[in-house]
């Protein structure tokens, strides 16, 4: 037998979801995610995909929750039932039901300016001290520091030209004076 014939038939709801998440430019990591969702809604629930309502997955997602699944990995559940049931389905009207819960966020830890001085000057040299120092000044990342080039400096504006930066987009970023002169040095 061939691999052609092995293989079983998709059945026509999930060819159809396929279908629908191709059309919207869904990548394939994200289309097998969706597919997994609603499978293992369905299979919790016990129910065919077609018999689905906002109800039956209102249920699920609070039973994911009792099992302390993380709030992304409920959201990753949400968005791809509510995509099945709206676009899928076209069930729209249901899918307001379903909620995306929102993440807590955690406050960054803020280093003191102590903290800073001591962290930059443990850098085994000027140069690693002025890209910290920028770095940190900046608000830089750490790769838009290692593209940094002499030229992205505007000493007159006292700004730093990133250039293809965060979301490959380019930005101005203000620097504090001292740390502009300083680099102005090094060149």
């Amino acid at each position: 037998m061939s691999n052609i014939e092995k293989t079983q038939p998709i059945h026509p709801l999930r060819q159809r979801m396929i279908e629908d998440m191709t059309l919207r430019g869904i990548s394939q990591t994200s289309q097998s995610g969706y597919i997994r969702c609603v499978r293992n809604c369905c299979a919790h629930l016990k129910l065919a995909p077609g018999a689905l309502t906002a109800e039956d997955v209102r249920g699920f997602l609070l039973h994911l929750q009792a099992d302390g699944v993380s709030v992304s990995g409920i959201n990753s559940h949400s968005t791809a039932l509510r995509f099945f049931l709206k676009v899928t389905l076209k069930r729209g009207e249901e899918v307001d039901r379903i909620p995306i819960l929102r993440e807590h966020r955690r406050l960054p830890v803020v280093f003191t300016p102590e903290e800073v001085a001591r962290i930059i000057a443990f850098a085994p040299g000027l140069k690693y001290r002025t890209a910290l120092s920028v770095t940190y000044g900046a608000g830089l990342r750490a790769s838009e520091t290692a593209s940094l080039k002499v030229s992205n400096i505007d000493s007159r504006t006292m700004t730093l030209s990133i250039e293809q930066g965060k979301g490959y987009k380019d930005r101005k970023a203000c620097s504090p004076s001292a740390t502009v002169r300083q680099i102005g040095k090094i060149a």
